[in-house]
């Protein structure tokens, strides 16, 4: 048996949660004894963390996982893991016989013992004991980050009963960590050069709720005192969940960005009710009004469904008429989905797909002119930014107001990557900006 350490290569898809599974993964991995391969065709396993939230999802993990399988080497071995893994665990190992394994997240901690066996790897273990086995939450264990930011889950799970979603089916109910661990996580990230952490979870704003100890007012308190923390963001907050307390703690707290991740879906009364989601256009808009006045410059964001089960044309006029009045920073639009197993996959007046895609466009093309409008005030300000890279000799900058990934980004006349600098923004276009730097932060 080779004592040489087997290679992984892992392809992430998905959304910033799975990205915090699959460094765990990595970490526990390496600490098995695994190495990282530089390429997919270079690896003895191929890994693909799979996204299993809605079809177009679902339809890129087969796509991912089948390209790979074609530039894999015919020895290595190829892994499916992660929320379409747990889902459809049966159905991926019959209908894809490219795959040598298919684990789902309640069998990660028998994942290096399947690597070990599809390997053939024996490894030699000197002084302690190979640690192999871990529960996916409690997990520290990560490589060094490349980037100045990093993904820290705070929960896992979902206790909510919305009818569009599947995600309780495979993640579970809400299971929040002890509040000394995700301390202990991020502080360690922060020793390794994160200088901003993103804290997720489906629920995050009900943090604790299932443990009846500290809330998330109290986690927030309690990780920005980190050393060396600079920016911490919150993700996902269900609008029934935020309460002025919180509110109240985002906006005062220099460490937490004043960025609030509205997770509104719609503003059509009955459709919440169908979707089994609080509130309404009103309500929404008194929730935008109560976060500005405790922060007038609070950058929002949200998310909403389209084509829900019976949304109407006049339900469509309302999410329009809120998006132009509420002039939110961000907002992303997604065609409903029906999942199998949901209430609403078999709710009648389905929408047709073209009906959907027709209604998508019309309110993301209002939603484009609102953001490019909020991107405009920002001209003559003067933020705090972070450089998360230099591409093309361009760096690219974010200030508090822009999440990784999924928001514009602002360019800078000069800036290395990891730099916080202070800097004037001078101008603007679609969702980016540009920033002449004016000094360090």
């Amino acid at each position: 048996m080779s004592p040489t350490a087997p290679t992984v290569w892992l392809t992430t898809l998905g959304c910033a949660k799975n990205q915090v599974d699959s460094d765990k993964v990595t970490g526990m991995l390496t600490s098995a004894g695994y190495a990282e391969a530089p390429s997919p065709d270079t690896a003895d396993v191929v890994m693909v963390n799979t996204c299993g939230f809605i079809e177009p999802a679902r339809r890129e993990s087969v796509d991912t996982i089948l390209e790979l399988a074609g530039e894999k080497r015919d020895d290595a071995s190829l892994v499916v893991i992660g929320c379409m893994a747990q889902r459809y665990e049966h159905e991926l190992a019959d209908a894809l016989p490219e795959a040598d394994a298919v684990i789902g997240l309640d069998r990660y901690p028998e994942l290096v013992d399947r690597l070990d066996a599809l390997t053939r790897w024996t490894p030699i273990t000197i002084g302690s004991a190979r640690r192999s086995h871990m529960d996916i939450l409690y997990e520290t264990r990560r490589p060094t980050p490349t980037t100045p930011y990093a993904y820290v889950k705070a929960a896992e799970g979902c206790d909510k009963l919305c009818t569009f979603c599947a995600i309780p089916q495979f993640r579970g109910k809400q299971r929040s960590r002890n509040p000394q661990n995700i301390r202990d996580e991020i502080a360690e990230l922060v020793e390794a050069g994160v200088r901003e952490i993103g804290l997720v979870a489906q629920d995050l704003a009900a943090f604790g709720r299932d443990t009846g100890g500290a809330g998330i007012v109290d986690l927030l308190r309690m990780v920005a005192t980190v050393e060396g923390l600079r920016r911490l963001r919150l993700y996902y907050l269900y609008p029934r969940e935020i309460r002025p307390e919180l509110i109240d703690e985002m906006a005062e707290n220099p460490i937490i960005a004043d960025y609030f991740d509205l997770s509104l879906q719609h503003t059509s009364v009955d459709l919440l009710r169908a979707m089994k989601r609080p509130g309404s256009g009103d309500r929404h808009r008194a929730l935008i009004e109560r976060i500005r006045k405790a922060s007038s410059e609070a950058a929002l964001r949200s998310s909403f469904i389209v084509g829900f089960p019976g949304e109407t044309d006049d339900d469509i006029d309302g999410l329009a008429e809120f998006l132009a009045d509420a002039r939110l920073d961000w907002a992303g639009f997604f065609p409903y989905s029906p999942e199998e197993g949901t209430v609403a996959a078999g709710m009648n007046h389905q929408i047709p797909e073209d009906v959907k895609q027709e209604r998508l466009r019309h309110l993301q093309s209002i939603q484009d002119e609102v953001t490019t409008g909020r991107s405009i005030d920002q001209i003559g300000r003067t933020v705090t930014v972070v450089v998360d890279q230099v591409e093309d000799g361009q760096p690219v900058a974010r200030s508090y107001r822009e999440a990784p990934e999924i928001d514009g980004v602002i360019l800078l006349d000069r800036g290395s990557p990891g730099e916080w600098l202070t800097a004037e923004i001078v101008g603007g276009y679609g969702t980016d900006l540009d920033g002449v730097v004016r000094g360090p932060a």
